[in-house]
Order: C-alpha cells, then sequence, then structure tokens
C-alpha cells in the first residue's frame, strides 16, 4: 500500500500540472472502487479551476472553491499525468483531464484491485478535515504539532505494542509499516514495547526518527512498491536505505545480527534484537 511519502511524493509531482489550471472533462469508467463515484461529479468539476493540492494522511486533497476532490490510493493505486488520447487499459477507472501548463493533459488513477476510492467533499459540509474519512485522523508526523512530547503525553493509556498505536492512525498519521518498522529502528526501540512503557527522552528519540524517515523517504521518491510508481512514471528508491525493513535474516547493518520478522496485527514487522531494546 503507498503510504505518505508515496502520497506526498505523488501530491508534489501533480501539483504543477493541476494548481491554476481549469478541469476540461471528468471519464469514469466504471461506477466506482471501494466506494461509489459521486454520481454528479463530472458536472461539479468540468470548467472549473483547480486551486491547491494537499494531504491529510494518505488521503490526496484537489482543492477548489466549490468543495474539494479526496483521492486515496488504496492497496494498489497510482495516478499519473498523461498526453490526451492516451488509451485506457483494464485498470484505468478515472480520469481528469486538464488544460495544464503544457497544454491538455489527462490525471488519470490505476488501481487493480479496487481499494481507492474518488470523492467528493462539497463546501457546504464544511472543511474538508470534517469528512467522515478524515476527522479522526492523528497529526501528521512532518507538521509542528507532532512532537514526542505530544506520543508520551497521548501514550499513557495505551498498553498495546507501540508499532501497533503508530499504524492505528488516530495519534499520529501516515507511519505505516514500512516507515514504522525504520522509524522504531533508528529510535532503537523494539517493536512489541508497550506504549505506556516508553519514557518521554525515547519518544523524543522517536518523534525525531519518524520526521527524519519519513523526509528522507520523499527526497528518495518514496519506496518501490509492487504496485506503486510514481506520477512521471518513475519508481522511488528508499528501499535501497532500508536497515530492517524486508531484511529477515540478513545481518543488521550496525551490529551484524540477523534481523527478525515478526506478525502484528497480521503484518510483518522487522527489527535487530540487539539495538531495539
Amino acid at each position: 500500500m503507498p503510504e505518505l511519502p508515496e502520497v506526498e511524493v505523488t501530491r508534489r509531482g501533480l501539483a504543477p500540472h493541476l494548481e491554476g489550471h481549469a478541469v476540461r472533462a471528468v471519464v469514469l469508467r466504471r461506477n466506482g472502487l471501494r466506494w461509489p463515484f459521486p454520481p454528479d461529479l463530472a458536472q461539479l468539476l468540468a470548467g472549473r479551476t483547480i486551486g491547491r493540492t494537499g494531504r491529510r494522511g494518505k488521503y490526496l486533497l484537489i482543492g477548489f472553491e466549490h468543495g474539494t476532490l479526496i483521492i486515496h490510493l488504496g492497496m494498489s493505486g497510482h495516478l499519473r499525468m498523461l498526453a490526451p488520447g492516451t488509451e485506457a487499459q483494464k485498470h484505468d477507472h478515472f480520469d481528469l483531464e486538464v488544460d495544464g501548463p503544457e497544454g491538455r493533459r489527462i490525471l488519470r488513477m490505476t488501481d487493480p484491485r479496487r481499494f481507492g476510492a474518488v470523492l467528493w467533499h462539497g463546501a457546504e459540509e464544511g472543511a474538508v478535515d470534517n469528512h467522515i474519512l478524515l476527522r479522526r485522523l492523528g497529526v501528521e508526523p512532518l507538521e509542528a504539532p507532532f512532537s514526542g512530547q505530544l506520543l508520551y503525553r497521548q501514550s499513557r493509556k495505551r498498553s498495546a505494542a507501540i508499532k501497533q498505536v503508530l499504524m492505528g492512525g488516530d495519534l499520529v498519521v501516515g507511519v505505516g509499516n514500512i516507515y514504522c518498522s525504520e522509524s522504531l529502528f533508528q529510535a532503537g526501540i523494539n517493536p512489541k514495547t508497550p506504549a505506556n512503557r516508553i519514557g518521554l527522552v525515547r519518544y523524543e528519540r522517536l518523534a525525531s526518527a519518524i520526521r527524519l524517515v519519513l523526509g528522507a523517504a520523499i527526497l528518495q521518491g518514496g519506496s518501490t512498491l509492487r504496485d506503486f510508481i510514481g506520477v512521471d512514471g518513475e519508481s522511488g528508491y528508499f528501499q535501497q536505505s532500508y536497515f530492517v525493513y524486508d531484511r529477515a535474516g540478513v545481518p543488521c547493518r550496525v551490529c551484524g545480527a540477523p534481523v527478525r520478522q515478526i506478525k502484528q496485527g497480521q503484518r510483518s514487522t522487522f527489527y535487530c534484537v540487539n539495538c531495539q531494546t
């Protein structure tokens, strides 16, 4: 599944092609993905000018004066900017045709497993943060409110393993499986440690590690996932920097001990028993 860095890389790639440009048409090739497409989406967007693009957790936000288009890439989705007339393939479900800086272009969503979403939140419904899918999300890990102090304060009554707490999404958003394993390694924290048994100093270290790992992943174009590519069709290369993720049995880059793999919440966790205590 594309995680926060992949979605942010997508947003940054799309912004110059979308922001300030008018929508010519909307093409829907099925009734919906995880949820139905808004039935009047073409009428809502045709002729309208796109404002700013944004991101909330793993949700991409395309702003208009009268509302916000919300896109989620699901398990296998990606977005690309294509030349007009590019033939649609089997899993191409949604097109947004825009008058971009280089002439007409197509923003196309491809989603083989159809767990993604294209939704609309009208301005009359209030701020987009009030949308049912966004209203309970935690703080953004790359913005000022996120800190070790916040993690410490909000974890005092949470006895679940720290990796599960981080991935829950209600405390901090976007720290998915890959980057959670990498951040815990950088902070030297065992992923099985109960959240309420971690002290303030270690949480400060963890918050710094999360920002460092996510920032580095964004700069490197995200990770090359099975179904994810960037807007320009290029793959990311952060996976070349993994310390533990997907390296079960391989010597730790720091101490040389074999990296271990366990299951937590039906997801694979990778860690070093020597470096993470």
